[in-house]
């Protein structure tokens, strides 16, 4: 492509990507709207083969074409585009296109960026939802939105054992190169991001304010924090946004949609950790729950969740063996490469071995079993038939499971968690 070509297809995709940050400055307009017009326009505003989410026939999400389009279009096309006439008239008489250049500029003197949903950088888990965001506003390492992560949430008013909780299982996750994520509200939410950056690991804190305002106040250097360690600020909201309370529910469905899981610290019966359980269920994510005392009332939520099939979680491994299978294996070969754990060719100390030497018996069954794919019991006694007794090896599957090495699936079948 010669120089010329690059710079007009540059030209047409910053056109494009202020189109959208322009209708998402435009009344009226919310994310499905958006993407509803957009893809209208990519088709000159004939009939539309798009469902509910935005998403086009093909499943893509990030295939628009309309944005680049959205200046241009006459006050007619826009709406036919489905854009009702107060929200077509302020994008035909410039407004909007005005105010999108003004925050592009805003956002870059204060150190972030804004990502679209055409952008390849736009988290690929978010645009699974009903309704990813049009645009996000973004301060920090931007990549690891694309990380896996687990969303933390729970009670801003939490007791002693919750936010022990909330740190210790953040920690353990961080420490093994999973993100934490979680609103940064007083509480459940900055013990989480706390224990995230006390492992050294990465958190990211999606906000119901302007990337540029911080709430709760005191949070200011847990926010500073956050971003001096490789970490992000995200939220859907232009800059200068202050907390409003209808913007928080809201907030959930991002923290839950980036998520590959969503753990529950305390929460009463009617708090907003329950919208966010309740986005992570709908958006066919795990949920995940710390139980609490019955006597109180912010393990109402917690308990609930739990009764209705959330995965019970006391320490990392209950979250960490419920990882697809290919997240874990990555996490594993990540840990493996930072020296974290032992290589399959040996070298460095395992991050998981206890700290007595494991039975011999234990050893040659854990050496049977793999990580991506299930053992049958028969299948392995059969396997270690002269090695050890079936009921040695029942004692060592027993051992092994008590200590989350291994877990039991459906039908006598066993895996290798790490």
């Amino acid at each position: 492509m010669s120089s010329d070509a690059e710079r007009d297809a540059l030209k047409r995709d910053e056109v494009g990507r202020l189109g959208w940050m322009a209708l998402m400055l435009t009344p009226e307009m919310g994310p499905t709207r958006i993407a509803r017009a957009m893809e209208r326009l990519a088709r000159g505003g004939a009939g539309l083969d798009l469902n509910e989410t935005g998403h086009n026939s093909n499943g893509s999400a990030r295939a628009f074409c309309g944005a680049e389009r959205v200046f241009d279009a006459s006050l007619t096309e826009l709406e036919a585009a489905g854009m009702p006439a107060g929200a077509a008239q302020f994008v035909s008489d410039g407004r909007a296109r005005a105010a999108a250049e003004k925050e592009a500029k805003q956002v870059a003197e204060a150190g972030g960026i804004f990502l679209t949903r055409e952008d390849e950088a736009y988290p690929g888990r978010l645009l699974e939802i009903y309704d990813p965001p049009a645009v996000l506003w973004v301060r920090g390492d931007a990549k690891l939105l694309e990380r896996p992560g687990i969303a933390v949430v729970g009670t801003r008013h939490p007791t002693p054992y919750g936010v022990g909780m909330a740190e210790m299982l953040s920690r353990d996750l961080a420490n093994r190169r999973m993100t934490i994520l979680s609103g940064m509200a007083r509480g459940v939410d900055s013990a989480a991001h706390k224990g995230a950056l006390d492992a050294g690991g990465k958190t990211v804190a999606v906000w119901g304010t302007g990337i540029d305002v911080v709430y709760p106040k005191e949070n200011k250097k847990l926010a500073e924090r956050i971003v001096a360690s490789g970490g992000a600020i995200v939220s859907e909201l232009p800059l200068g946004t202050f907390p409003a309370p209808q913007n928080f529910p809201l907030r959930n469905r991002i923290l839950s949609g980036m998520s590959v899981g969503v753990l529950v610290v305390e929460g009463g019966e009617y708090s907003g950790t329950r919208i966010t359980a309740r986005c992570a269920m709908e958006q066919n994510r795990e949920v995940f729950a710390v139980p609490g005392n019955v006597t109180n009332k912010s393990a109402w939520g917690p308990n609930t969740l739990i009764k209705q099939g959330a995965k019970l979680t006391a320490t990392w491994e209950d979250i960490w063996e419920d990882l697809p299978t290919q997240i874990r294996l990555q996490l594993e070969e990540e840990m493996e490469a930072a020296g974290q754990i032992e290589s399959k060719t040996g070298g460095s100390a395992s991050l998981f071995e206890d700290e007595k030497p494991m039975p011999e018996a234990e050893r040659v069954v854990l050496e049977k079993l793999r990580r991506d794919e299930s053992v049958q019991l028969d299948t392995l006694i059969e396997g270690l038939e002269g090695t050890l007794g079936s009921a040695e090896i029942f004692t060592a599957l027993f051992e092994l499971e008590l200590r989350g090495r291994v877990k039991q699936m459906p039908g006598k079948n066993y895996v290798r968690c790490f």
